[in-house]
């Protein structure tokens, strides 16, 4: 299994649409700052025609303010009129920010919701090939900056074709569902479980050696044991697996072969058991 990006990638329309929509919000927040800057403003220019109405009485008439009664009213309802003219404004671009800003988060989440779907394999609830492509690279990246153990696990279903075909797609469909149950019960939280395609399933756990990841599989012999006994199936579940630790500064490519060709090995030695 070489490790290339295939025609799984996300398609380049969704991704722009992202990230203009990511750009757009940023605009908005850049307007909402404008708005602001207009209150204050406002505020200033207010403020300033007040002191300037106010501070020449208080200064040349002994601090006795002087207004002319007949201007008041004209004044006083251009300043509220003013005042609720503003509001108005501020309350209505307010309202078409938030309107805005509710759609395009609304539309962002939705174009994130389909991408993680699109990284999910309907059937197993796995993260699939296309998430392999992404996610792999971020793993191998972080091993080589900070000089941590990666290990690469591959596992085929013994015998799942014809298991498949005797039983009917059906029963396969349950069994790889049953299997990758298995697999993300036994496996950590911080370990990475993809069903490839088929009956082929990797695994890449972070910060772990081949040594180490020694553990997790027997568990998993021990609980597909468990399983048999329990299931009241005509067939039996097996596994076989390759293991191969990620070298800083290798390729992943070669790791991942080398995986291959000792899953191979071993599944070579292997006949299903009806």
């Amino acid at each position: 299994m070489p490790y290339t990006r295939d025609d799984q990638t996300a398609p380049p329309t969704m991704l722009a649409r992202a990230e203009q929509i990511q750009r757009e919000i940023h605009q908005l927040s850049g307007r909402d700052l404008q708005l602001w800057s207009i209150v204050i403003l406002v505020v200033v220019v207010l403020t300033a025609g007040l002191l300037a109405f106010l501070m020449p009485n208080v200064i040349w008439a002994e601090r006795v303010i002087h207004i002319e009664h007949a201007y008041l009213p004209q004044l006083f309802f251009g300043l509220i009129s003013l005042i609720l003219l503003f509001n108005i404004y501020l309350i209505g671009q307010k309202i078409t920010l938030n309107n805005t800003r509710r759609s395009l988060i609304s539309e962002l989440v939705l174009n994130e919701r389909l991408e993680s779907l699109s990284l999910i394999d309907p059937l197993t609830q796995l993260l699939n090939r296309r998430a392999l492509n992404e996610l792999v690279p971020r793993e191998v990246a972080r091993a080589n900056r900070m000089s941590s153990q990666l290990t690469f696990l591959t596992i085929d279903i013994d015998g799942f074709r014809a298991i498949n075909a005797r039983m009917g797609t059906l029963e396969g469909n349950l069994l790889l569902r049953e299997f990758a149950r298995l697999l993300t019960s036994i496996f950590r939280g911080g370990d990475i479980v993809f069903r490839q395609g088929g009956d082929e399933f990797l695994v890449v756990m972070p910060d772990t050696s081949e040594e180490d990841a020694d553990s997790p599989v027997r568990r998993l012999l021990r609980a597909v044991e468990h399983w048999n006994l329990s299931s009241g199936k005509s067939y039996q579940m097996s596994f076989s697996w390759g293991l191969a630790s990620y070298v800083t500064g290798s390729e992943v490519e070669d790791v991942l072969r080398a995986v291959d060709r000792q899953l191979y090995r071993k599944k070579n030695n292997l006949i299903p058991v009806f």
